[in-house]
């Protein structure tokens, strides 16, 4: 066998690697190097994940975080057609003292501190610098005894600040212009900014969301939640279950699969994670246990339509953009584990409320034992189809093997 011929570059071979290729970059600058690293995609805003989306939700995401934490019970967000966005608490607001730390320096911020903070999504001390990084304007102002300390950055970099004298409530407001030169052609699309907002409500209910003169609030939580996105009607009345640190909610229709919707900490993981999967293990088992039967979980959650949320401290994500979790516990010190906290609740709310509503229970059960039969027959369609092609095969083989 012939030796393969060695591939040889000169031009590869002549490039240089010494000291003046390492090169250290400013927070701000790694921001605007590296996107990706901090918010995934850029894209235009044609899409509910593309980066202007995460820069806004990153500025709400605080402002969420002061009304968890009684300190402020509306949020006013406004948006003007050149695409700048206006979001004002009236939380606690960002201490004065560190406000230049707090919206320019990696790794700074005040959810470090459990103690400031329980059960936020915000963690990593990222969001306020990747938004100031990546807008073309960005302005920040704090209210706080009195007075109010108002910054102004441009593509990251400080051009003013000033501190006045206010009569102001106390809170925080965020003004920023995401930088066209890297969200290409961008535009919000209010129908995606709206069911942003409408998830945060439902996950925090008594908090009130102004967005451009719209108001937005939820009175039942999940229930409204699954309310507005069922494409088909329930089976029975939604079951709406809450506890500390837990909400559910769910339902059964016709339609065929599985669809859910998972948050932690008013976050929308939309890719799910072990809160999720723990709701999916323990539904299916907490309903089989109830009526005593060994069904098949495929059949049990069948056309269910649910959502469930959690609160953990000091979550674990799969990335920035927090689109999975990832914790196993619901505390990082040895906490209960998030599968044996969300079973243990699903136990005993689900198995009781099946108990004291038989009509509930008759209705789901009919409705498995029809998921069931139709898996059945599906597979014994597809068993006869694979027998027939077979036969059809055998036969083809003989006739050709005939003299």
């Amino acid at each position: 066998m012939a030796e393969q011929e060695e591939i040889f570059d000169p031009q590869v071979q002549q490039v240089e690697y010494n000291d003046d290729n390492i090169r250290h970059m400013d927070d701000m600058e790694h921001i605007r190097t590296r996107p990706g690293m901090y918010i995934g995609k850029l894209g235009d805003g044609s899409a509910a994940d593309d980066g202007i989306y995460v820069l806004l939700k990153e500025i709400i995401d605080n402002s969420v975080d002061e009304f968890r934490m009684n300190t402020g019970k509306r949020i006013e967000i406004d948006l003007t057609d050149t695409g700048k966005v206006s979001v004002r608490d009236y939380g606690r607001g960002i201490p004065q003292g560190k406000l230049v730390d707090a919206v320019s320096i990696l790794n700074t911020g005040g959810k470090f501190d459990s103690k400031a903070f329980k059960k936020s999504v915000g963690l990593n001390g990222v969001g306020l610098k990747a938004v100031n990084a990546l807008s073309y304007s960005f302005e920040v102002s704090s209210w706080r005894d009195g007075q109010v300390r108002t910054l102004q950055f441009e593509r990251g970099k400080i051009k003013s600040d000033v501190t006045l004298p206010s009569a102001d409530e106390h809170g925080t407001q965020v003004i920023f212009e995401p930088d066209n030169d890297l969200f290409v052609g961008y535009q919000f699309r209010p129908a995606i900014i709206e069911t942003m907002l409408r998830n945060y409500t439902y996950l925090n209910t008594g908090l009130t969301i102004m967005y451009n003169g719209q108001r937005f609030v939820s009175r039942n939580g999940l229930e409204d939640l699954l309310m507005e996105r069922m494409s088909a009607q329930s089976l029975y009345p939604i079951i709406h279950l809450q506890g500390p640190d837990i909400e559910i909610a769910l339902t059964h229709t016709n339609q065929y699969g599985e669809e859910y919707y998972s948050f932690v900490n008013g976050q929308y993981t939309s890719q799910g994670g072990t809160h999720q999967s723990a709701f999916k293990e323990h539904i299916a088992r907490t309903i089989k246990e109830f009526y005593g039967k060994p069904f098949e979980s495929g059949d049990v959650r069948n056309g269910i339509v649910a959502a469930i949320a959690v609160n953990v401290e000091e979550p674990v994500f799969e990335s920035q953009t927090k689109i999975k979790l990832g914790s196993t516990t619901m505390s990082p010190n040895g906490g209960v584990s998030l599968n044996k906290f969300v079973g243990d609740f699903i136990k005993k709310e689900v198995d009781d409320l099946l108990h004291k509503e038989p009509e509930i229970a008759d209705v789901l059960l009919k409705k498995i034992l029809e998921s069931e039969k139709e898996r059945k027959e599906i597979a014994g369609i597809t068993k006869q189809a694979r027998e027939r092609a077979k036969k059809a095969n055998l036969c083809q083989r003989i006739h050709h093997q005939e003299p």
